[in-house]
């Protein structure tokens, strides 16, 4: 399947080619609920979304991966080579590592703003120094970089049939809403790492503190403090996804079934939080097989309706009837 999509996209040069397939490796191997929702998009766009993700775990691997046993300052060197790869990549369209080559030559074709990875890098290297954040909207600052951005990256590829300026705020507001849905359900692993990402004024007005998270973690104990605050948190979260939903239909017709797929999925994974009794801190919620097979399974019809109605009035023309016109904007 990664040739037809690499084809479909005009991708021709063997290491470029090896470069996209590595990303979409990573892809398979640690976003299984974003790469089932990639399958829904149209071949020629898919290797596209595989690169930004790509590049995305490449760097968040570096400064997350608890195997390495890298001091922060260590991580914070391979992370500098990263962004000095970058930089260089998106001036040549080169780069050292695959996944910056395979990044680098998608931010080409897409005309993907610079800055965008930048914010991303800058929330990444605060990751090896920041354990946690006060307010909400100190988190949104990190969020912003670590994953609105992402959203913004997303836009170009997918297209919308509405001025791109109308999409963005609902772009980066998913992004951000899949985002705190992770945070929520990786607490437990967060804390391991040091870190918590849930803003410390919520979990304060719940009489929650980094030292009985900790104490939860290690012992497997609740306590209902905990439990509300949690409940707080997934209620915030709904609300940024509620935020985002309207943009689906400002998208591309044909990636809609995709971005619908992804919503539902990460949205399932609030669900799954609340159906265990919001014991992220003990066990990882994930959204059931049946329920992810069932979710794909409307997709694919909806994009195959989808790809039907882009060629209707290409059929219609070469009928010589009129043609239904329809247009949507890639760039």
């Amino acid at each position: 399947m990664s040739r037809r999509e690499l084809d479909a996209a005009g991708i021709t040069d063997p290491a470029l080619r090896a470069a996209y397939a590595r990303c979409r490796r990573l892809n398979a191997r640690h976003g299984k609920t974003y790469f089932l929702a990639t399958r829904l998009l149209p071949l020629e766009r898919r290797s596209a979304v595989h690169a930004l993700y790509g590049f995305a775990r490449w760097a968040d691997d570096i400064v997350d991966d608890l195997d390495r046993h890298r001091t922060p300052e260590e991580r914070d060197r391979h992370l500098r080579r990263l962004e000095s790869d970058l930089a260089s990549g998106l001036r040549s369209g080169g780069g050292a590592e695959p996944v910056v080559r395979a990044v680098a030559d998608t931010a080409a074709r897409y005309a993907i703003e610079p800055v965008l990875f930048t914010d991303f890098l800058s929330s990444m290297r605060a990751d090896l120094t920041v354990t946690d954040y006060p307010t909400y909207a100190h988190l949104r600052g990190y969020v912003h970089g670590s994953a609105a951005v992402i959203g913004l990256q997303m836009l170009p590829v997918l297209g919308t049939v509405t001025p791109r300026q109308e999409a963005e705020p609902h772009a980066a507001a998913l992004g951000e809403a899949f985002q705190l849905t992770n945070f929520l359900r990786d607490v437990g692993e967060d804390l391991d790492r040091g870190r918590v990402y849930l803003p410390g004024d919520l979990l304060a007005a719940h009489g929650v503190d980094r030292p009985l998270l900790e104490w939860s973690r290690r012992t497997g104990g609740t306590d209902p403090r905990i439990r509300a605050a949690l409940v707080a948190a997934e209620a915030m979260t709904r609300e940024v996804y509620r935020t985002a939903e309207p943009g689906i239909a400002m998208l591309d017709p044909r990636v809609r079934p995709c971005i619908r797929a992804a919503f539902t999925l990460y949205g399932g994974i609030l669900d799954a939080i609340a159906e265990q009794d919001y014991t992220v801190l003990h066990r990882r919620a994930v959204v059931s097989r049946r329920r992810r097979a069932a979710t794909a399974a409307a997709g694919a019809l909806r994009a195959a309706g989808a790809r039907w109605q882009a060629r209707a009035p290409r059929r219609a023309t070469t009928a010589g009837g009129p043609a239904a016109e329809w247009k949507g904007s890639v760039g």
